[in-house]
């Protein structure tokens, strides 16, 4: 996602504070980068047209071109304005009612229905009680698709058999009450395309609901077109927010950057991977950063907070203190930060992070996988103990995790280089450390 537009821009951007001052026609010509960038990252050409006027509008102006440090001020202006674009800020879900309704609709094959698990599996997160309701009757599979997922999340799902989806969602709220489920999730049927039988049938299921959130789930990678589609649903329904899919795939992030400012609907949450716990709350002051290469560190800490066991830690931490890193420990380590999503996505929201892809790549990743294969092979004893691991016992090792002995010998150099880092953490009380280059990951 925005890895062309970011490689783009970073150039630019190293371009101008190269420079000790900025003409007036530098700036236009850092606008015409700006604008050809921004148009092949699929924005939309009117929310490109205004943005680069009211970058323009500010960058000509004596807060750049008197400055002492010009280049750094174009930035902070192009920061500022794509986050105004964006929409300025964090839109929360209004969750004041209670029970609080939200409708989640879309078009078919946007992930509605998964998206929906996963959003309560967030606000299970802050501790509500989240019910799914099925009320998809027309998608073969689509009920059972929803209580499998409601089953792997740990939330229940209210479905009926032979009744209409209207019937369905005043059944729930009232099944709701009885629970104590303080928000309702509807799972509302898509199809191939906007019609009027799917918007009365949504229609109705509002008026039944009096929903607190009307969400639309669109699929990034459809581009403009998700914008075209936001603007249908909005104009009918009237909707409160929209859910971006996929946004972790190919997509180039034009959608994430037109919707707001074409739809008049802010972006609420945006999904970043197959697993449940693949969504993330949009801020459009981060994705600002990270389109400009600058990272997204307060998401990868909000990540770390919620993925890495409290407990754990802290006993790690007096572990570190007694120099007793072990390579149990090691694997637990390791196996805390696949949950944070693959090493890519945490590099994506490091600063630099257009280089440092560079220095990583795929390989690294089926690194990661081969070593917790290895440390997984090992009995509890030769973690505890890795002095024992002699030939035989790599050999052993090897076959069990399917790699080869000198596979098992670079993981064992990697626990002695990671045992030394930690020791050194240990002793300066974890500062300025980075838990990535202690893990042996970005070397």
């Amino acid at each position: 996602m925005f890895d062309s537009l970011t490689d783009k821009l970073t150039e630019l951007f190293s371009k101008l504070r190269g420079k000790g001052t900025l003409s007036e026609g530098d700036v236009t010509a850092g606008l015409r980068e700006i604008r050809l960038a921004l148009l092949e990252a699929d924005v939309h050409y009117k929310v490109v047209k205004e943005l680069t006027e009211r970058i323009k509008a500010r960058a000509i102006g004596e807060e750049v071109l008197g400055s002492l440090t010009p280049g750094q001020q174009v930035v902070k202006i192009v920061r500022d304005e794509l986050t105004a674009t964006m929409g300025g800020e964090r839109s929360p879900l209004d969750l004041s009612r209670s029970p609080a309704v939200i409708l989640m609709v879309g078009l078919q094959g946007s992930g509605k229905t998964t998206t929906a698990a996963k959003l309560a599996v967030q606000l299970k997160k802050e501790g509500r009680k989240p019910l799914l309701v099925a009320a998809d009757i027309y998608r073969p599979a689509a009920v059972e698709q929803l209580e499998t997922l409601g089953r792997d999340a740990d939330v229940p799902v209210f479905t009926l058999a032979e009744a209409t989806p209207p019937d369905i969602v005043a059944r729930s709220l009232d099944w709701a009450e009885t629970q104590l489920r303080d928000i309702v999730l509807v799972d509302t049927a898509g199809r191939l395309q906007i019609d009027d039988d799917m918007m009365a049938e949504v229609d109705e299921i509002a008026r039944v609901a009096n929903p607190s959130e009307i969400l639309l789930v669109a699929d990034a990678m459809t581009g403009q077109e998700a914008v075209n589609i936001a603007a249908a649903f909005h104009d009918r329904l009237g909707l409160t927010g929209v859910i971006l899919t996929k946004l972790d795939g190919d997509a180039r992030g034009g959608a994430a950057l037109s919707i707001r400012h074409l739809s008049g609907c802010p972006v609420k949450f945006v999904g970043t991977g197959e697993k449940l716990e693949g969504l993330e709350p949009f801020h459009p002051e981060r994705m600002a950063d990270r389109i400009l290469g600058m990272g997204d560190v307060l998401t990868l800490i909000e990540q770390a907070e919620q993925t890495f066991d409290q407990e754990k830690a802290e006993d790690l931490a007096q572990r570190l203190r007694k120099n007793q890193f072990t390579m149990q420990d090691f694997l637990d380590q390791m196996e805390q930060m696949q949950k944070m999503g693959p090493l890519s996505s945490i590099i994506d929201r490091l600063p630099g992070a257009a280089k440092l892809k560079t220095a990583t790549g795929p390989e690294d990743e089926a690194e990661v996988k081969h070593s917790l294969a290895i440390l997984r092979s090992m009995t509890l004893e030769e973690r505890l103990n890795p002095s024992i691991i002699g030939g035989s016992r790599k050999k052993r090792i090897a076959r069990g995790s399917g790699t080869q002995v000198r596979d098992v010998n670079r993981v064992l150099a990697r626990f002695a280089e990671a045992k030394r880092a930690m020791k050194m953490i240990g002793g300066r009380r974890n500062k300025g450390k980075n838990p990535l280059d202690a893990m042996g990951l970005m070397q």
